[in-house]
């Protein structure tokens, strides 16, 4: 199946529900920063539910920063998207490997840590950005954003996430987001609840090639969803250039950039998000400050 995002409405226009398949763009994840499968299974996650909410925001100038910092061995990962939604981002330690967890499944939890939070990060336009933070509640990612829609964003929200990787990389990969609207009755959320349980992970709906529209079906037991939008294709993708570095570069200030200019004789940047590597040479460096001419005494 090929990356996509579908929105759909369910119970009469009473539930809003987004499905992903993020199979290609994790897997894309996995070979630019050579994760590790536990790290893959993690970033997979946080990768999935930016794009979902990257699709909810209004302007192709709105920008999502996600950080999520725990006490776990894999340290910050941060992810940034659009509305497109195009998606990037990075982990601290990419290469953890822990051992499996009781369950004899990968330790997302684990790699994340137990305590720490979630902070959200929503540029739209307006004078100051929207700010939410949420402390984490199990390090599992799905459960976490609910607590963060939840309390931050005051949404009664149903969230899953899951990747699947095998010794090849990563074999399936998606999420779904589902919100009861205000006129939704306890017996629909209820009823929610249930076709949730029952479904299982996504990401084995998603190796079994199930279509979102039918995995939709089976999460909200709905056998008449609607379909509002579903040509919406996520893909990770950096947009970093040496004219970015550049300004980068600018921005350490003009005493630094001498001693690189006097000591190294030249500059050497990473992208953190794509690992492409830029350089600068000294004749380069000169051009941005002018190194000042020895004074003769």
């Amino acid at each position: 199946m090929n990356d996509k995002i579908v929105k759909m409405l369910a119970y009469n226009g009473k539930v809003s529900v987004i499905c992903a398949a993020t199979t290609n763009l994790v897997e894309k994840a996995r070979k630019i920063h050579d994760l590790s499968p536990v790290c893959t299974a993690l970033f997979g996650r946080v990768l999935t539910i930016a794009s979902i909410m990257g699709v909810d925001m209004k302007s192709v100038k709105d920008k999502l920063t996600i950080q999520i910092k725990g006490n776990g061995p894999a340290g910050m990962i941060l992810v940034t998207a659009n509305n497109f939604p195009k998606v990037k981002g990075y982990v601290t330690n990419p290469q953890v490997d822990i051992p499996l967890n009781e369950d004899g499944k990968l330790d997302v939890r684990g790699t994340v840590g137990y305590e720490g939070y979630i902070n959200v990060i929503k540029d739209i336009g307006l004078k100051e950005p929207y700010v939410g933070i949420c402390p984490l509640v199990s390090g599992e990612i799905a459960e976490d954003f609910a607590e963060y829609f939840s309390k931050s964003e005051q949404k009664n929200t149903a969230v899953g996430l899951g990747v699947l990787v095998n010794k090849d990389g990563v074999k399936s990969a998606g999420g779904y987001v589902i919100t009861p609207m205000p006129d939704a009755t306890d017996e629909d959320i209820f009823n929610l609840e249930q076709n949730i349980f029952k479904a299982g992970a996504i990401s084995k709906m998603l190796d079994k090639n199930m279509s979102l529209e039918d995995i939709g079906k089976k999460i909200t037991g709905d056998e008449n969803l609607k379909i509002i939008e579903e040509n919406i294709i996520p893909i990770y993708e950096c947009d970093c250039s040496k004219e970015h570095m550049l300004e980068a570069l600018k921005a350490i200030g003009k005493e630094e950039l001498k001693n690189i200019i006097e000591e190294d004789g030249k500059a050497e940047l990473k992208c953190h998000f794509c690992n492409k590597e830029y350089y600068f040479s000294k004749q380069e460096l000169k051009q941005i400050v002018p190194v000042d001419k020895e004074k003769k005494e």
